[in-house]
């Protein structure tokens, strides 16, 4: 928004991102950058810079300190045509489930928060971690040790994924950043990261919108367009790993959710 760093997300279509609904500022213009892994480029031949034509945030978000239903989806008002640098990621089947301590990668610009303070800072290049799949039992008692919410109702939820490092804060990037991983040779998008708040202890694990229990939401808004609602902005999205991954051949059976929305590669993250 205003040539300035909002949120991260990812590309799943020719015309469609997804990232965090609480990224969302109102009713503002902003615009998507692809292609390039820094924050800013200036100058660069590759990187696009695509208006957001409309937005559509899930019906039942809602929350401040824990959010529920976190996923927005953008539509780009001008379709990008996918090259070596811009590529959308997979989407896995309805309800899929990552077993615990399946290894996958978060991507962002964000920096670590130093001890107990909540500082977040921006890097001007994409910086990348490796982190695993937490059982939600055990995140949600990690974040219950001081809470004052009811015992008798988890606050990590179904829809919800968390993430360790096992050294310490897996709070490396910044809201809407992508949790990828490879699930047969393919690399997936496997939740959208939602609650920020959770790096102010560097104990705390990461928590993620899971995407596999929206995916049918998700194909329903992508083939119908936009649907008029109470929930409607735009919002500026860098994507976050795009640079991240070359292509390979396509491979299909897998569970990936096939159409636009499916028009992903194999990959590696990193060099």
């Amino acid at each position: 928004m205003k040539n300035e760093h909002v949120c991260g997300g990812a590309l799943i279509g020719f015309s469609w991102v997804i990232s965090a609904a609480h990224c969302i500022q109102g009713n503002k213009e902003y615009s998507v950058i692809l292609g390039s892994s820094k924050l800013k480029p200036k100058g660069s031949s590759r990187a696009l810079k695509i208006p957001v034509g409309d937005i559509i945030m899930h019906p039942k978000y809602w929350g401040q300190n824990f959010i529920r239903n976190d996923i927005a989806l953008l539509r780009l008002e001008t379709p990008v045509t996918f090259n070596k640098y811009v590529q959308p990621i997979c989407l896995l089947e309805h309800s899929f489930n990552l077993k615990a301590g399946t290894q996958c990668w978060v991507t962002g610009w964000g920096h670590a928060p130093q001890r107990s303070s909540y500082n977040l800072t921006l890097t001007p290049e994409l910086r990348e971690t490796k982190v695993f799949i937490m059982d939600n039992k055990k995140c949600d008692q990690i974040f219950r040790k001081k809470s004052f919410y009811l015992r008798v109702i988890p606050l990590i939820q179904k829809y919800m994924l968390c993430t360790t490092n096992y050294e310490g804060s897996s709070c490396y990037g910044d809201p809407g950043d992508p949790l990828a991983c490879e699930i047969d040779g393919r690399w997936i998008l496997a939740g959208v990261l939602t609650w920020e708040k959770a790096c102010i202890k560097s104990q705390n694990p990461s928590v993620y919108t899971s995407l596999a229990k929206y995916t049918r939401w998700i194909k329903e808004q992508a083939n119908h367009g936009s649907v008029p609602g109470p929930h409607r902005a735009s919002c500026l999205l860098f994507l976050s790993w795009l640079m991240q991954l070359p292509v390979g051949p396509s491979q299909g059976g897998d569970g990936v959710v096939p159409g636009e929305l499916g028009s992903c590669r194999e990959g590696v993250v990193g060099d």
